[in-house]
């Protein structure tokens, strides 16, 4: 089913007839040169694909394994490389919220607010992004169904927003595990609004390394695959130069040396799929 609605994020269309969007980027602001060195180098690839193209790194992790893990640079300092990539890049900008009073000024830079998956039914900071005036992306929650997320677009529009993005990163299953039910895509798509594929988050492996989160990275490529085949409106990616340094998620981020030929297989897979729509056969 077509979503109801097309989302604009900048020029940018999401949903709708329009070909898939990349949200890219490290999981964390580790520094201002890796972000800005990583978020160029993936602008000059989607680029060279005619792949339209959204960075996304968070200036804080508020939902690390450990209270002694890296949780990045914070509030100000993000805020100020975020907009520097902005500026420099020339890309829209995506960033996670955890907390209502921060809305405000993260809206002031950012092109989309990012509801992390574990406060996707937090109904304050819901309805504070939704009166931001930008963009919302909700991750799905591992806890809920898809069709649970009916509850959280009725939240968004109910607080005054129709711009609206739903984003799929797979659903617990046992301890320290995730697995992706492709059902989920054109169930919530079929809620009218636009839905990603978290191709990374949905290998993460919660809790896996004891005191951190582990991750499965051989599995990103073969789920995103499926993604596309199925079909969806665009594809989230923690991407890092090299993922085995990386401060938060190294194990099931993309290396950036293998972005591209990944995003070649999606695109060539989405347009023979039934460009994206998620029709039903009946």
């Amino acid at each position: 089913m077509t979503p109801h609605h097309t989302v604009h994020i900048g020029s940018i269309p999401v949903g709708g007839e329009s070909p898939p969007v990349l949200i890219a980027g490290p999981c964390v602001i580790e520094s201002e040169a890796i972000v800005l060195s990583t978020a160029t180098a993936i602008a000059e690839i989607a680029h060279s694909l005619g792949i339209p193209y959204i960075f996304k790194a968070s200036y804080d992790k508020a939902n690390r394994t450990s209270i002694s893990s890296f949780r990045g640079l914070g509030l100000s300092t993000g805020l100020r490389i975020l907009q520097k990539v902005k500026d420099q890049v020339g890309v829209p900008i995506l960033t996670d919220i955890h907390e209502v009073q921060d809305v405000a000024q993260v809206a002031q830079v950012v092109d989309i607010l990012q509801i992390p998956a574990f406060l996707c039914r937090q109904t304050d900071l819901l309805c504070a992004a939704a009166k931001s005036g930008r963009v919302v992306n909700v991750k799905k929650g591992q806890f809920l169904s898809p069709w649970d997320m009916s509850n959280v677009v009725k939240k968004l529009e109910e607080a005054g927003t129709t711009n609206i993005c739903l984003t799929e990163r797979g659903s617990s299953f046992g301890y320290q595990n995730l697995v992706v039910d492709m059902r989920s895509l054109p169930v919530m798509r079929a809620l009218g609004y636009p839905v990603i594929f978290d191709a990374t988050h949905s290998v993460q492996l919660p809790g896996g390394g004891g005191t951190c989160s582990s991750g499965q990275r051989e599995f990103v490529a073969p789920l995103a695959r499926a993604a596309a085949a199925v079909g969806c409106d665009g594809f989230f990616m923690e991407v890092h130069p090299q993922p085995e340094e990386a401060l938060s998620d190294g194990p099931n981020m993309v290396r950036l040396q293998e972005l591209k030929g990944l995003l070649v297989q999606l695109q060539a897979i989405w347009q023979v799929s039934g460009k994206g729509n998620c029709n039903p056969l009946t």
